[in-house]
């Protein structure tokens, strides 16, 4: 019993164990048809399991990549078309929502935070936008990778830092305010960095139409983040009116009318703005939603105030699992030829930014919690913007593959990273110098 209250999950431990051997049993029985759910299966029940361990759920949802990209390696059809409906129309709505997630843990002072640190931020920003693209051009020329594999490699080079760099520098002991600041102002700048990197640095390997690019990183990231900053207000504003039944009914029926209405609009008919017309859509029904939800579990059943921040991490990590999943079952054949490739490319492109982002920051004299922040900052990217990139402008699932890759791998170091700085922390107030 005391074992099940330390880690409620350990049943599944056991399972994913069963399902090692019965993996193993396959080919001794003569049975091949065993081994592709047995894969599956080990691997989703051992990530539940890590879900439930301390240690090991800094590696969960790796294992859930695993999980995902083995389903959609043995059975892809089931991750191309439901109904005779693509599934491929569903990654740009799905990372849509994961940045809205991103948006409700924002306020507006993590990105007026910059006037109080603008030299930590300066010098973050700039090795964001030009070490890793820069990184990400060398090693895919140095790979030798086909021109959509190699811009996809550019691609997450040139994205803005990733929400996962904000958890990691907290484990780290790093300045979680900077870290938050970074993510938002190099998301901002997004817009008209990544096109502008992806058609100097790119241009060559594919076709790259700035203006698409831009406006789909206005549609698919910005305005669903500001459409968060919103839902982040309404959540935990501690104004009392926030958590009046009639005023959060009003603010859900507004939110879901207005998105009906938008969604019903003759894309034709508003020019420029049809390109963020989705983004609109999805960000209104979202902030409906969240307000409908706080009337339900706040208002109506008293239940606790932070239901959301145990449903977010919950959301995006299914939503990535299953953008991985659509992506691996449409360039599978790709993927089996150059990933491992691939794995020794993030794996380089992953510590350049962290040894660069760490020890320029020292070069430069910030103190010792701020050069770990722009390490985790400069070192990680937004995968799923990247794969959205890569799928709706690029058109192309082979570009997808090195975000997809490159992803979950940032997930692993940058938790082994962390835990080893969490052992060694950062002392206060000192410029240029380790603990």
């Amino acid at each position: 019993m005391s074992a099940l209250k330390k880690n409620p999950m350990r049943p599944f431990g056991v399972l994913a164990l069963a399902a090692a051997l019965v993996l193993l049993a396959g080919p001794l029985l003569r049975a091949p048809a065993l081994i592709p759910p047995a894969v599956i299966l080990a691997f989703a029940l051992f990530a539940l399991y890590c879900m439930g361990h301390h240690f090991l759920s800094k590696f969960a949802f790796t294992i859930w990549v695993f999980a995902f990209v083995a389903a959609s390696l043995f059975y892809p059809a089931a991750f191309v078309t439901w109904f005779g409906f693509d599934l491929g129309i569903l990654i740009v709505p799905l990372i849509q929502i994961i940045m809205f997630g991103m948006g409700t843990t924002l306020s507006v002072s993590d990105f007026t935070r910059v006037l109080t640190m603008p030299w930590p931020v300066l010098v973050g920003i700039v090795l964001q936008f030009s070490v890793m693209p820069f990184a990400g051009l060398a090693i895919a020329l140095g790979f030798g990778f086909e021109p959509e594999v190699a811009a996809g490699v550019v691609l997450i080079g040139s994205c803005p830092g990733g929400v996962a760099s904000n958890l990691m520098t907290y484990l780290a002991g790093g300045n979680v305010a900077l870290s938050v600041t970074m993510t938002s102002c190099s998301t901002l700048m997004s817009p008209l960095m990544t096109p502008f990197l992806m058609k100097t640095l790119a241009g060559r390997m594919v076709p790259i139409d700035f203006v698409a690019m831009m406006l789909s990183i206005l549609n698919m990231i910005i305005v669903p983040i500001v459409a968060g900053l919103i839902a982040n207000r309404i959540l935990y504003s501690r104004q009392p009116v926030y958590r009046r039944g009639p005023f959060l009914a009003a603010i859900a029926f507004s939110g879901l009318l207005l998105s009906a209405l938008g969604a019903m609009l003759d894309p034709s008919r508003l020019g420029a703005l049809s390109a963020v017309q989705m983004g609109f859509v999805i960000g209104f029904a979202l902030i409906g939603v969240v307000a409908l939800a706080k009337l339900i579990v706040n208002v109506w059943l008293r239940g606790p105030d932070n239901w959301m921040d145990r449903a977010l991490p919950i959301v995006s990590m299914a939503g990535i699992c299953f953008i991985i999943g659509i992506i691996t079952a449409r360039s599978s054949e790709k993927l089996l030829a150059v990933g491992l490739a691939l794995i020794g490319a993030s794996i380089l492109h992953n510590f350049i930014g962290y040894i660069l982002g760490y020890w320029v920051s020292r070069a430069v004299r910030l103190e010792e919690s701020a050069c770990r922040t722009v390490a985790f900052e400069v070192g990680m990217q937004n995968g799923g913007m990247a794969s959205g990139l890569a799928m709706s402008v690029l058109n192309s699932a082979n570009a997808a593959l090195a975000p997809a890759i490159f992803g979950p791998w940032m997930n692993v170091s940058g938790s082994v990273l962390a835990t080893w700085w969490h052992r060694k922390p950062a002392a206060s107030g000192t410029a240029g110098r380790t603990t």
